[in-house]
């Protein structure tokens, strides 16, 4: 371990602290402005002034670190990781995780006598600032460890400020300064001041290292410059450059390798080896032919290798490969190494084999970003969606965005890999990342396809898997290729940047759930006959109305039915809930979707105003759709999605999280009868083919958009899945587009079915609740009596009541002609929707009148004098009471009947003898 003992000059270098010193330094000082009068009492005095007034206090902030997603295993219940998110990939160490090596090589190369100064090297310095005169212009050499931390931690506080901007060039022009060039700028700014500027800065530097002598420890600052020093690119911390380069830890770096790396800090861009063949070239064109404090060059450096062939200790097949691919940063390998063997920290044996190691860079690249998620890749940009929108990591997005690359925060997901590796492997094998589907039969145009899976825990809202057809990308060279996208699907405009699709006959949820509401039962019986719907109520926006008499049908063009909501729902028949739908509100069903959490996808509530969005004409995000039919599954309580379970920062602890709560929003009974009518879609219904049959209870919905968007929804009591496969944008007929054998509209049933029967295995299910009696009663409904009323009279009456009315043939009646003078059935108790034939009157009604009681052929008079042309004799029964001239029994048609006046009439009498004929009076 090194050694903590100070010499003489360390004495010096930390005598009294900064008063103590200042003295010194200011002699230093004035040598290094103008060696000339250095020994200038007043030049001394003016710059112990300035020394001693510049700022010793120097804020260290805290390490720009890269913040972690996880998941947790099922199983071991430990957390794994998916994706890092940085702008300096950085993992702090101890003192302890680092290898003695690598303090050694970086001590003997960069600052041999750091344990024994106190934060400036009096030595070094002196011998800087005679280079400095000598050759004048940039300034050499001098630097402690230290001071370099200190250069370090500027840099950084450079960098977190570090924005685009404008400003004036050296003609007074405007330019435009982009974030990396400030970035840029921070560096150069540190490291390559000359002249006064760079004096300054040096003696800035110095101050600021004297105070941090006196407040840390030695170790702590030495560990400090090893986990915040730069060594290429986005590489910083010896953890980090380990593992990116050598695929290790800083804890087991050999000696060769640490060599390379304590090499690499003088100059980190120009001496990284994840390049092959790297150049021997700075970024100025010009050669590296110093080392960090004098003239060492490359050549020399080289020739070494050349005597330790001559010498016998390498082969010369050992030089040439030591020599080979990175010559310049073998060069400063060379040089750490040598410094090492002067110092004592390794033999000459670890010297010649180190010496004679190639560099041998095994890559371990940080994938940054979601694309490092592999399948959870849309799951992880849903999260990071999250956390640059949610107020929860800070006011404004700009705050959110540093802090997810800068601020070290450990984000625990929500995330199954159960169910998401179940979900990714249907939509591997079934969807293409893209397909030429044909123009479609509403939509003659072609599009982009697109599908997703969803699953969420229906008690709790934890989102537990997003699965996607198309490849993750976030780069701007695949802009346009239908195969990549960087959008979730399955999100909305804020968290996932998709502008939803249109949901459907998934949609009628809510037309169901109000029907319940408004105590309507799923066994009351409606007309959903396809037929014109002329009004649909909507207290909201104002009442729709068909003026165009549209007929609206039902998908494929089946007919509709009389029937029940129950048998509507397992049919998903579109004329049977707009039958519904016509007896409520429009402004009601809306404020349903918005309870039960979902809205459109831009945020804005769902558009309720016309017929066609009782079907789902909305554009809603597939998660939240999820999310309602979560809801019901829930016992009517919704819980908003969540895809965080936790929150910490980089030392573990704590943070708030995203606020979601859990909300009863639909009365339990309601919520029981809607699952009851929603388990006849999953069993036998048209869901049927999504169901795995293992023994779990599921409620569900199928949906259609023309033959653009297709969807599937169910759900057991603990976990919601829904896929949707359509079109991300445009047209194209998914009912036509045949991929891999498979037949896109048919997809969503295995997609479902594969990540349900993945997340039963893993959370189960239990029976849903008993539906309510009272919303399962079978309901008949009042009839009116539309008789004596006009033929449109009539029908209005009719269908406002909710049931359609058929005009039959003209009957005769006494009644005015025109005016309905019967219908069928009659009025009184009926089952709701039942179609009523009205016929209207002709006019040539009568009514017979009672002729009983009379004789024969005084009844016969009065009929025809009553306006009947053909009346006769009709039956004769044998009666002795009957008198000669017979009584009459009764006539047919039967008296009261009301019949056309050329009608026959026959009349039925009695008498004595009914073989002689009708008898006398």
């Amino acid at each position: 371990m090194p050694d903590n003992k100070r010499t003489a000059s360390g004495v010096l270098g930390g005598i009294t602290g900064v008063v103590g010193l200042s003295a010194v330094a200011g002699v230093l000082v004035a040598a290094t402005v103008t060696p000339a009068i250095a020994l200038s009492g007043a030049a001394a005095t003016s710059a112990i002034t300035m020394f001693d007034n510049l700022p010793s206090v120097l804020e260290i902030d805290d390490l720009m670190l890269p913040s972690n997603f996880y998941a947790t295993d099922p199983e071991t219940k430990k957390p794994v990781l998916l994706a890092k998110f940085l702008e300096q990939d950085r993992t702090p160490v101890t003192y302890d995780q680092v290898s003695p090596v690598m303090y050694d090589a970086i001590l003997s190369s960069e600052d041999p006598r750091y344990f024994q100064h106190g934060g400036v090297d009096l030595i070094g310095t002196t011998r800087a600032i005679l280079s400095n005169a000598q050759g004048g212009g940039e300034t050499q050499g001098g630097s402690t460890i230290s001071q370099q931390y200190v250069k370090n931690v500027l840099i950084q506080k450079c960098e977190q400020n570090a924005e685009a901007h404008e400003e004036e060039d050296e003609n007074g022009e405007i330019v435009q300064i982009t974030r990396e060039q400030a970035l840029q700028d921070c560096w150069v700014a540190a490291t390559t001041a000359k002249d006064d500027e760079g004096y300054m800065r040096k003696l800035q530097e110095m101050r600021y290292a004297i105070a941090l002598e006196q407040k840390y420890s030695k170790e702590e600052i030495l560990l400090g410059y090893f986990n915040i020093a730069n060594f290429g690119g986005t590489t910083y911390g010896v953890e980090a450059a380990a593992r990116y380069y050598f695929s290790t830890t800083a804890a087991k770096l050999t000696i060769a390798q640490a060599a390379t790396l304590a090499g690499m800090v003088q100059n980190p861009n120009n001496y990284r080896i994840d390049k092959p063949g790297g150049s021997i070239f700075g970024s100025d064109g010009t050669a590296f032919n110093k080392a960090p404090d004098g003239v060492i060059d490359e050549g020399a450096n080289i020739r070494v290798l050349d005597a330790l062939v001559k010498s016998g200790e390498i082969t010369e097949e050992q030089r040439l490969a030591a020599a080979d691919g990175y010559t310049s940063t073998k060069v400063r390998q060379l040089y750490v190494l040598s410094r090492m063997l002067d110092d004592g920290k390794i033999t000459r044996e670890q010297y010649v084999e180190a010496a004679a190691w190639p560099i041998t860079p095994a890559i371990k690249p940080t994938k940054p970003g979601c694309q490092a998620a592999g399948g959870a890749a849309y799951f992880c940009q849903y999260v990071k969606y999250v956390i640059l929108n949610d107020p929860a990591f800070g006011e404004t997005e700009e705050e959110r965005r540093e802090l997810l690359s800068r601020g070290g925060l450990n984000v625990y997901t929500t995330l199954d890999s159960r169910v998401q590796s179940a979900a990714q492997s249907a939509m591997g094998e079934l969807v293409p990342s893209s397909f030429d589907m044909p123009t479609g039969r509403t939509v003659p145009s072609k599009g982009r396809l697109g599908s997703t899976v969803v699953s969420v825990e229906a008690t709790t809202g934890r989102i537990l898997a997003i699965a996607q057809n198309t490849k993750f990308s976030e780069d701007a060279s695949v802009a346009g290729d239908p195969n990549y996208a960087s959008l979730v699907f399955a999100g909305d405009t804020t968290y996932g940047r998709s502008g939803g699709f249109p949901a459907g006959s998934t949609f009628k949820l809510f037309t169901l759930i109000d029907w319940l509401e408004k105590g309507h039962s799923v066994n009351e019986t409606l007309n959903g006959t396809t037929r014109v719907f002329k009004k649909m109520t909507n207290s909201c926006e104002g009442d729709w109305y068909n003026e165009g008499n549209v007929i609206v049908k039902n998908f494929g063009g089946q007919g509709g039915m009389v029937s029940t909501p129950m048998r509507f729902t397992a049919q998903s028949t579109n004329t049977g809930f707009f039958a519904m739908a016509e007896k409520l509100d429009l402004c009601d069903i809306k404020k349903v979707a918005t309870r039960m959490g979902v809205t459109q996808a831009n945020g804005n509530e769902v558009a309720m105003t016309n017929l066609n969005s009782v079907i789902g004409t909305n554009p809603v995000s597939p998660l939240a759709m999820a999310g309602a039919y979560a809801t019901v599954a829930n016992n009517g309580v919704y819980c908003q999605p969540q895809a965080i379970d936790r929150v910490t920062d980089a030392d573990g602890n704590d943070l708030p999280k995203p606020e979601r709560s859990c909300t009863p929003v639909l009365e339990p009974k309601v919520a029981a009868t809607a699952a009851y009518a929603l388990q006849g879609v999953m069993n036998g219904g048209t869901g049927a083919g999504g169901n795995p049959y293992d023994g779990t209870p599921l409620i569900g919905k199928t949906g259609t958009h023309e033959e653009i968007q297709t969807w599937l929804v169910e759900s057991s009591t603990k976990v919601a899945t829904l896929a949707w496969v359509g079109n991300a944008d445009g047209g194209g007929d998914v009912f036509h587009s045949w991929p891999n054998g498979n037949r896109l509209s048919d997809v969503r049933y295995q997609l479902v079915k594969r990540t349900q029967s993945a997340a039963n295995a893993a959370y189960g299910g239990g029976q849903f609740a008993q539906a309510d009696a009272e919303l399962t009663r079978f309901v008949l409904t009042d009839l009116p009596d539309v008789r004596g009323m006009t033929v449109d009279e009539a029908t209005a009456k009719l269908r406002d009541a909710g049931f359609d009315a058929v005009v039959g043939k003209a009957v005769s009646s006494d009644v005015q002609k025109g005016l309905v003078a019967e219908q069928n059935p009659g009025p009184g108790k009926v089952a709701g929707g039942t179609t009523v034939t009205i016929s209207p009157s002709n006019g040539q009604g009568i009514s017979v009148p009672d002729v009983s009681g009379m004789s024969l052929d005084r009844a016969i008079a009065e009929l025809r004098q009553s306006g009947f042309g053909n009346v006769q004799a009709g039956r004769c029964k044998t009666d002795a009471d009957a008198g000669g001239g017979g009584r009459v029994i009764n006539t047919d048609p039967k008296a009261g009947s009301v019949i056309n006046r050329n009608s026959s009439i026959s009349v039925n009498y009695g008498a004595p003898d009914c073989k002689s004929g009708r008898g006398n009076d």
